[in-house]
This record gives structure tokens, sequence and C-alpha cells, in this order.
């Protein structure tokens, strides 16, 4: 019988929907079957590297003093571990539930975690991604507070009921001795004491036990005795307790804001009552009462006096003021505000024993959003300078970009300009959390993370080695002015806040050109310079663009006019391009509509700009006929060209960021020839403007209005599917897409339907005839450079506005459309907006032999389009002749919206796009020309009719390779049915190149090129949150983040080579380093019985003194750290103490034995000798003849 085979037939099905999904367009030649394709499936692999950014929603903290390793607990179960600069460690508890304490087992390697599930955990920090060793989730009681003391293997458990139970930390199992409430407290008294808040052993005792339950009874139990030595009460709620060093008094903190001060002996009454926020009547009587201190410690130093630090207990007349730490030292008393609400803080001191001066050097500070480290060695107790990348989230990220590989000066180069931004005053001590070792990855490539913000700020952050860096930070909203109020807020503002957030950005590291996109509708172009300068007159540009529908019933018939072009040196002014009724200047009165007003009002006043990244031109968006322009989805520059393109859901513009003018601004269905053989499906209407047919306004000013909107079939009804019908498919598309988004997203969805649908009820039958196809023909622009006297000066100063001309200007005014109108969302939403572009060297056109300079256009409808560049020569030429354009029509039409478009050689090779070198601007002319060469472009010809090169297109639902310039699909693949594609990029992995994909169903793929074939397919994060779209981003040599968190970046691979070197790449938690000595108990004390009493826990805690606990109460589980149970303790930390003592034991065993033999050896030594004397006074005085 022949053996079945089930990886052939698996094999065999995978190949079969690979040749059906990436398959060849029937008749053409294959010229892709000489491209030797290196990348296999087993080149990849997905799996999380590292997190950078602060924990979000913390709730917890602990530090291991001996080690200086900081752990952080969050609500959502997390934990995050640092070291030094660089050594960062990322877990998650699997329940999710919020830590509540944790607990290290100091220097040893070991954490202890409790949850809000009532479970506790231990983790095994010795290994470079800590794992669960044991669990143990109580059932019965509900966990309140941990205490676990300095070398000791019993955990205290206090609980919500008042008890108090221990657990043997090696083998998680608890222990028969049980410390009830009813036991603790006085017989007498009626009412249960509460939970249990606090928990600590005498520090010269560890036989007596402090516990303070929430009512304000403080207990010191004795352990050996089981019972209660002292009780202390007080009138107000306990939140914290904190012990003096010898052990003679401690302190507690209140609900009312009091701190009370107990002598162990004597628990009648505090000996001091302090208020520290309170004021104190002059009367004698008791403070007003304060906020809660909800935390205190009390250390002590050799040479002075203690300090106490405390949180909360602020008056209740300080309404308003911020989260204070309040260092009381001596008679001083500082208050230290905080910008966030405190979670928890901790004062780091020079040893872990509790018996000793405890001489504390700094205090570390959890805040809701920020960790502070306080250095208490100096005077005015200024802050440690932080090193972690803890303020990704200081405004909220808006958008991400990833660079790897880039060019090795770029990153020197960003740190020396912004080392000069950081702030002064921090301490002058180096970093107090200094623990564990960097890793040693091979990996030497630099890598860049940009990070766009809220507020307008850019972030360049260091991202090789695995670790995180601000380099340089850039504020985008100081080339505007700022309304000091909601008062002075400009009415042109299209969102009430964040005005400056980005929203797009395109960088070149090889050139250093940076261009930005804001929600406001604004473009800014900055270039790099290491000089300081100040721009007198900020370059402003801006553009109305504007695609309206025509509406008219019969509009004039004629046919196609050729376009006539602006002569060189014409002026495009608004005045020599207007009708005579139109005013020249903006109109933003309460008359009549906003129109020619930009949303942001650029500054005036002289802009000082340091080194780094400077203003280069501003290029705004104006108001339309009171229509708010429409946000940029789209950008990309070129510094070889010296070209910006944006676009919107109206069309695209083109901008000469050299000459400073505008070439192009069309809409999208203009950059369509007439023989596109791809016809649109017509929009939804727009309400009437005016009596006759308005045209769609392409801001060129080289044709009449009429040129523009002649139809082919004028006078003819449009056989076309109803308005109505076409809304609902789309109200249906977008509630399939919402299916996938968060809950947020879906309701957003939701109320946008209602408001289409509520809208096609009023709808006018009028209104339905007036709907017609807006032309599409070919054109070919060309824009010259705008004379200089053209250029008009603002009213509010002296800024250079240069107006792109407009075609149209509505004659009827009478009617305006609210910014929230309902035909207008719809035809937004469903009108063709551009998408993505892409800069090349390719063949604009079929017939075309050579290379030259190309735009590729994508649009949401799936539709790329191929615009020509003709640029002219280099040098003083390229600054006073203009840049030619012209539209080459469809090249190609794919499913779903287009997002990302790359070229490849004819071997496979990925063609980058050009680049300019990077050149100071500001530098002498003589640097300049040595630097300023302009890249070679590609191998320019296509001989024999053959195709040279391969385009790689990709969109929301397929991909496709195209030859060029034949223009024939070679290979199509179709990524996703059910869901669609959020992130596509093409990238360079191990010498070779890729399709990667990150798709809303959750699934991260990756497809060969050219031949599309599936290299991985993985279902690794499923789109909860519209974040992780708008952040997700692929890079290079298989690498890729998103934000997790609002304030947390995730890194991931998808790289083979790398997850197999990862745990060398990853930084070690765990060093070896000696426990401090003891401290020295002193002559006197030894002599007299003085100084710490130890205690043998495992005598009074063992199962052969208390027995066993109940079954009920907890039950252990082994955690996926250990093999099997307990024998995963034998391989895990806590075992390799326990194989320790056990060899200690053996050894003083042995050395037992030994003394024993040696013992015997000795006495029968002592015999010997013995007998061998006796034998010699024997025979000392007899002669030789009388033996």
């Amino acid at each position: 019988m022949k053996k079945f085979n089930i990886r052939k037939v698996l094999d065999g099905l995978t190949a079969a929907s690979s040749s059906s999904s990436a398959t060849a367009q029937p008749g053409t030649p294959r010229e892709t079957d000489v491209i030797q394709e290196t990348l296999q499936s087993e080149h990849f692999q997905l799996c999380k590297t590292v997190r950078h950014g602060f924990p979000h929603h913390p709730s917890s903290m602990a530090f291991d003093p001996v080690q200086k390793i900081l752990a952080v607990g969050t609500q959502t179960g997390a934990l995050r571990l640092f070291g030094r600069a660089g050594v960062e460690c990322y877990c998650q508890h699997e329940s999710g539930a919020a830590v509540i304490q944790l607990q290290f087992l100091i220097n040893e390697g070991a954490l202890v975690s409790a949850l809000a599930d009532d479970s506790i955990h231990l983790w095994n920090l010795r290994q470079k991604i800590p794992a669960i060793l044991h669990s143990l989730k109580f059932s019965r009681e509900r966990i309140t507070y941990c205490h676990l003391p300095f070398q000791s293997k019993w955990l205290y458990v206090g609980t919500e009921r008042g008890n108090i139970h221990i657990v043997n930390v090696e083998s998680f199992t608890l222990s028969g001795y049980v410390i009830m409430w009813n036991k603790a407290i006085e017989l007498s008294t009626k009412t249960h004491p509460g939970p249990v808040v606090h928990i600590s052993d005498n520090p010269m005792d560890e036989g007596k036990l402090l516990i303070g339950f929430e009512c304000g009874v403080v207990v010191l139990w004795d352990l050996k005795c089981k019972k209660a030595d002292y009780r202390y009460s007080y009138d107000e709620a306990i939140h914290s307790v904190a012990w003096h060093h010898e052990g003679k008094q401690f302190v507690c903190s209140h609900s009312d804001g009091t701190l009370t001060t107990w002598n162990v002996r004597v628990p009648a009454k505090a000996t001091q009552i302090i208020t520290p926020h309170g004021k104190q009547p002059k009367d004698g009587k008791k403070p007003e009462p304060c906020k809660p201190i909800l935390k205190v410690e009390y250390k002590t130093t050799r040479a002075g006096d203690p300090f106490m630090v405390l949180s909360g207990g602020l008056s209740y007349d300080t309404v308003g003021r911020r989260a204070c730490l309040t260092v009381m030292h001596g008679k001083s008393t500082t208050v230290l505000e905080m910008d966030y609400p405190i979670v928890d803080f901790l004062t780091l001191c020079e040893t872990p024993y509790p018996n000793d001066f405890q001489e504390p050097y700094a205090v570390v500070v959890l805040l809701e959003k920020d960790l502070v480290v306080i250095d208490l060695g100096q005077i005015g107790y200024p802050i440690f300078e932080n090193p972690y990348p803890l303020t990704i989230h200081e405004s909220p990220v808006t958008c991400c970009e990833y660079f790897a590989d880039c060019p090795d000066e770029i990153i020197p180069a960003l740190y020396s300009v912004g080392s000069r931004q950081k702030r002064q005053g921090y301490s002058k001590k180096e970093w107090p959390i200094s623990g564990g070792n960097w890793g040693q990855g091979t990996q030497s490539y630099p890598e860049i993370i940009i990070t766009g913000h809220a507020d307008g700020t850019i972030k360049f952050w260091d991202a090789s080695a695995l670790m995180l860096q601000v380099l340089y930070k850039l504020k985008t909203a100081k080339v505007f002015e700022r309304a000091r109020g909601k008062e002075d807020k400009s009415s042109t503002e299209i969102v009430e806040e964040d005005p400056f957030a980005i929203q797009t950005m395109s960088w070149c590291p090889e050139s250093r050109m940076l261009c930005v996109a804001g929600v406001s509708a604004h473009v800014i172009i900055y270039r790099f310079s290491k000089q300081e300068v100040t721009t007198e007159v900020v370059q402003l540009l801006e553009v109305r663009m504007q695609c309206e529908f025509s509406n008219g019933d019969s509009p004039d018939t004629g046919g196609e006019k050729t376009p006539t072009l602006p002569t060189p040196g014409a002026s495009s002014s608004p005045q020599e391009s207007e009708p005579p009724t139109q005013p020249s200047t903006g109109s933003n009165s309460t008359d009549g509509p906003r129109d020619n007003i930009p949303c942001l009002q650029v500054r005036s006043s002289p802009l000082k700009q340091s080194p780094g990244y400077q203003v280069e031109l501003v290029i705004q968006l104006v108001w339309v006929s009171g229509e708010p322009p429409q946000p940029i989805t789209s950008l990309a520059i070129n510094s070889s060209y010296g070209l910006v393109v944006f676009g919107n859901t109206n069309g695209l513009a083109v901008v000469d960021y050299l000459q400073k003018t505008l070439l192009l601004n069309m809409g999208t269905t203009e950059l369509c020839s007439p023989s596109d053989p791809y016809p649109r499906q017509p929009r939804s209407p727009r309400k009437p403007r005016q009596p006759s047919g308005a045209p769609c306004d392409t801001n060129d000013g080289s044709n009449t209005s009429e040129d523009r909107c002649k139809s082919p079939t004028s006078g003819s009804t449009s056989p076309c599917n109803s308005d109505d019908e076409r809304k609902q498919k789309f109200i249906e598309k977008v509630k399939f897409k919402s299916r996938r988004f968060s809950k947020t997203v879906a309701n957003d969805f939701a109320k946008m339907s209602r408001r289409i649908s509520s809208s096609s009820e009023q709808k006018t039958d009028v209104e339905k005839r007036f709907q017609r196809r807006c032309v599409t023909f070919k054109k070919r622009f060309c824009c010259v450079k705008e004379d200089k006297a053209a250029a008009r000066m603002s009213k509010n100063g002296p800024i250079s506005r240069t107006k792109s001309a407009p075609n149209f200007y509505a004659k009827d005014n009478s009617f305006t459309r609210s910014r929230s109108s309902s035909v207008t969302s719809i035809d937004r939403e469903s009108r063709e907006a551009i998408s993505s572009f892409h800069f090349c060297e390719s063949f604009p056109r079929k017939v075309d032999s050579l290379v030259s300079p190309c735009l590729l256009v994508g649009t949401t409808q799936g539709s790329v389009m191929m615009v020509a560049l003709s640029l002219p020569p280099g040098g003083d030429q390229r600054l006073q002749q203009p840049v030619g354009i012209s539209s080459c029509g469809t090249m190609v039409r794919l499913k779903g919206g287009i997002l990302t478009m790359a070229l490849l050689d004819a071997t496979g090779t990925l063609l980058p796009p050009s680049y300019e070198p990077w050149y100071d601007s500001n530098a002498s002319e003589e640097e300049k020309e040595k630097s300023r060469k302009r890249r070679p472009a590609s191998p320019p010809s296509s001989q024999d009719g053959q195709d040279s090169q391969f385009a790689v297109l990709c969109s929301e639902k397929q991909a496709k390779v195209v030859a060029m310039p034949s223009q024939t699909r070679i290979y199509k693949h179709s990524i996703t049915e059910s869901s669609f594609v959020l992130r596509a990029d093409v990238v360079q992995m191990s010498g070779a190149n890729c399709i990667t994909c990150f798709c809303a169903n959750g699934h991260i793929m990756a497809l060969s090129l050219p031949s599309l074939r599936p290299l991985l397919d993985v279902n690794y994060l499923p789109l909860t949150d519209m974040r992780i779209a708008r952040t997700f981003c692929f890079s290079n040599v298989g690498q890729a983040l998103y934000l997790t968190s609002p304030t947390e970046i995730q890194r991931i691979t998808y790289s083979q080579e790398t997850c197999d070197n990862l745990q060398e790449m990853l930084s070690e938690l765990f060093t070896p380093v000696e426990t401090p000595e003891a401290p020295n108990r002193g002559f006197f004390k030894g002599l007299f019985g003085g100084g710490a009493q130890s205690l043998d826990r495992e005598d009074l805690f063992g199962e052969t003194a208390a027995g066993k606990a109940s079954r009920s109460l907890a039950q252990h589980i082994p955690g996926p750290g250990s093999m099997e149970g307990m024998k995963g303790a034998a391989s895990g930390v806590v075992g390799d103490l326990a194989r320790a003592r056990i060899a200690l034991d053996e050894r003083g065993q042995k050395l037992g034995e030994l003394e024993e033999r040696t013992a015997a050896m000795m006495a029968s030594a002592d015999s010997f000798s013995k007998h061998a004397h006796d034998m010699m006074l024997k025979y000392k005085d007899k002669k030789w003849y009388q033996l």
C-alpha cells in the first residue's frame, strides 16, 4: 500500500492557490522568467521585539536596590522593567487584570506580582524574556496587600477580610499558619477592622509583625506566641505605615491629612500628631482636615535629620492645584508640584537592610503619564534627566513613519542639532536606575522613527539596535500665529482643537528634505541646515483647490478645445484672472461666504530658526465660496526635481518649491485622457451655485469654463443608476468596513449613515435632474515662474503671499452650504480622492523608448495615472525656466484604493526615486557647489520594444505588476476578499524586494516580487483601534511598528534572521552582584543582646509546625516558565536558590563527617604517641643486652 503524504498534498494545494491568485497576463511574454527570486517563505517569521514608551495606565511600582532594576505594573496586566538607558523589558499577564502590587526578591532575579483578580505570580528575571514560574489563585478572599521581607522565602498576603496568609515563594504553596483578624484585634471590638492595608516586620525583630487595618487599628503581632503584643488605635482610616530603622517607633498616614508617630511600647496614645499642610489654629484646637496622605516613607541618615516623604495631604481649599510630593527634612518642608496625579513613589536608599541607616539619595515618583526621579542630595531637589523614551505621548501621536537602513551620517547630524534643545537644571548625578546590560546584537544599520503629534511637533528618534532615543524635536506651530484665547480664535479654522496637528509626512533621508501636512489643510516644506538664520518674511503660497460638478440642464455643445498655455512671464495674480465683479481680496465678512481665506494665519514677525529643520515654504489651501478646504490625504516630495505634490478629495496640486510657484492644480477626473478605458461612475450631485453649468476648477489659468466641462454626449441623459441606489451601496460598504473597526468608529459611521439617509429623503426632484458626469479629457499643462511683482503683501504684515490663479468664481453666492451638510459629506466620501504618489523615472507613454521624470498618482477608487514631468537643466536655468507637466491618462485600474507604488528594473531590483544629496543652503557658495550634484538617473532606454521596467501597484484589495512601457499586466494577486489592506509598503529584505501588507482583519502578509507569490500570512493583530491603523508602518530589513497604546510603540519583525538573533539582541535584566554586608551589630549590642533579632521562619511556617493550608483557599498553577509544576522551580531562579541551599547542607554534612574523621585520627595519633612514650620510658635505662 502506498504511503499517504499529507505534506505533499498541502504543498500541492498551496501551489494551486498561488497559481490561481498570482497569474500572468494571457498572451504576454513572461519577461520575469529570467528574474531569480531569492526570497522564500523560510526567510519570514513574525514576532514582537521590544516595546518603547511610558507604561499605559500605570498602577504599581517596585525597585531592587541591589540589582537597581525598576518594575512598573499597569491596569491592563502589563509589566515593564527598566534598567540603565537602553535596558527595557515588557511582559504581560494573561488575565489582563490590574497589577496592584509588586515585590522583588532582592538580588535573586525574581519578582512577585499581585493582581486585582486575586492571583499572585512569580516571575523569573534571569532570562532575557521573563516568564512566570508559579501562580497562586485565591478563590475565597481578595488580596489587598503583600509583604516579602528581605532575604526571606515567606510572603505575607493580606486580604480584604482582614486575614493574613503566608506563601512559600519557592514552592508557591500556602502555609497552615494564618493570622485571623478576630484574633488580632481586641475581643471587645464589635466591628470588623476592614481590609489589611499594611504589613511589615519590625526592623530589629523579625518575630514581630506590624499589621495595619483600614479602620485605623494597628496591631503588633508576635509570630512565635501567635498573639498581639500591642494595639494602636486612631480615629481616622490608615493609608500607609513606615518604620524607623531602629524599630522603636513608626509613622502612620491617615485620611484626614495627619501623620501620627507611635512609640512601640506606648500604644495608648500617639507621641506626635502633625498635619503637614493643615492650618494650625491659634487656640490650640485640632487643625482643619486635609486631603488623605496616601503614602508616607520614613528614612534615616547617619549625619543629619531623617527624611519623611509623603504624597497627598493638601488642604481642601487648594482646589485645582496639581498633585504634590512633600519632602520633610528636619525643620524644612518642600512641596514639589507634579504635572500629573501621583500613582506611587519609592525612596531609593543605599542599603537593602531595613535595620540600618537608610541613607536615601533619590525618590522615584510614578505619575499617571510620566516617571520622575528626584535628587535628594542636592539643594532644591532637582530631577534627574530621564534617559528612557517616555515622552512619546507628550502630545498625542497622530502619524508615524519608520526608516531602517538610513544614511550613516543622518543620525549624528540630527543629534548635533537636537542636543542644543535639551533643558537645563537637571541633577548632575548619574541616573540611579542603572541595572542590567545591553544586548550583543549584530545589527548595525541606522534606524529612525518619525512621529507627528497633535500640537504640531515632529520628533525624530534613533531606533537603532532595539533602543529608542529622541534626537531632534521640530515645532511646526511656530510658523503660525497662535490664538491667545477662545475669543481670539479665527472663524476660518476647520478644527476646534489641535489646529496644528500633523496629518501626514514625507521625508527624504538622503537630501534631508522634509514635507509635512497638517489638519488645517496646510503643507510646510523644511530644509535641513546647520546654520542659525532669521527669516524676515515667511514664504507663503495659497492654493485654491475646488472641483465642482456641473449642474446645468442643457450645457452648450461643442467639441474639445485645445488648452491655452500661459505665456512666459505672465502673471497669475488674482487681479488679472478674476471677473470684475469678484473682489480681489479674501472675504470673511458676515454678509457673504468665506472665500480665499486660509485656515491659519502665518506669522508676520521675523522668525528665528535654530540649526536643524528650517522653513522653506508654507502652502495653504483656502476657503472657496464658503466651503472649507478638504484635508490633505497624500503627500510626496522629491529633492532631485524640486517638487512637492499633495492631494485630497478635490484633486491634486504640484508645487515647485524652488521657484515658489504652483505648477498644477486639477481635479482627479481631469487627469484621465478622453480614451480612458476605465470609465468613472457618476458622482453625487452638488447643490446649484449659479444658473449656468459650473465648471471644474483646475486653477491652471489655461482654459475657459466652457472648455473644461464639455461632455461628448452633451444634452443626453446619463444612463446611470439612481443617486439613492449609489448612496445605499456606499452606506452598505461603509457599514461592512466598520464592522472591523472599533465601536467608536462604528458609531461614527452609523451617524454618518443616518445623515445620508435623512438627506436623501429631503432631496428634491429638481436637484436630481441636475446631476451629470464631469468630462474627462487629456490636457497638457505648463506653468511658468510667477512674476515677483505680482506677489502682493498681506494686510497682517510682510508675508510673501502668492495666490494660485482661480479659473472660476461663483456668480451667485446667495446659497451657501453648511460644513456639516449631508449632501456635502456624501460627495466627499464617494468622490475619487488622491491616495498615494510616487516620483520615478519611467516611460510616461506606451510609445516612449526613453525614461523621463514621472509622477505616478493613485486614487481611492483604484486608478493609477501617469503624469510626465519636463524639467529644465540644472543651475540657474532650473530657477528661471518653467517645469512642464502633462497628464498621460490612466495606466491601470485595481480594486480598492491605491496604497503604494514602486518601480523595478528588468532584473527585479528596486528603482528608488532620484534625490539630490544634502547640502547646507546657508553655507558658502563653494560648499554648495561641492555637494549639489544631482543623482544620476536610472538606465534610460527600452530597446527593440522590450519592457525594461515593472511597476508594482498595491491597493486595498489586490496587487499587480505591470510591464513598462507596454503597460501590460504581468502578475495579479488578490490579497483579501473579506477585509481590506490598511498599510502596504514595498520593502527590501535579505538583498531582495517584497510587498508587505497589514489588513484590517489582523493579517500581516508578504508577497514576492515580481511574481507576487505569498511568502507570509500570519493572523497577528485584529484591528481594535484606529490608532493602530493610523500608525502601523513597515520598513526595510524586516522591521515594522505601530502604536499599541497612546503612550507606547510596539516594534515587531517579520524576518527569520532577526527572530533567530533576538535573544542576543535583547538586553539582560539580571547581572551577578554581591549582596552588601549586613550592618555590624557592635560589641555592646552583641554582648547585651541588642541588635536585630532573627527568626527561623521555616520552623514556624513549615508544614511540620503549621500543618497544611486549606485546599479550597487557593489553587496552585504552574507557570509557562516551569516545565512540570514543581520541577519548573528546579530550572528557575528559586530552584537555583533551593539547589544552592541543598548543596550547602550537603557540604555542611560532609564537613561534619570530615571533622569527625579528623577528630578520630587525632585521638588515634594521641594514643599512638602515648604508647610510644611509654615504650621509650620502659626501655630508656636498659642496656642493649638487657632487651
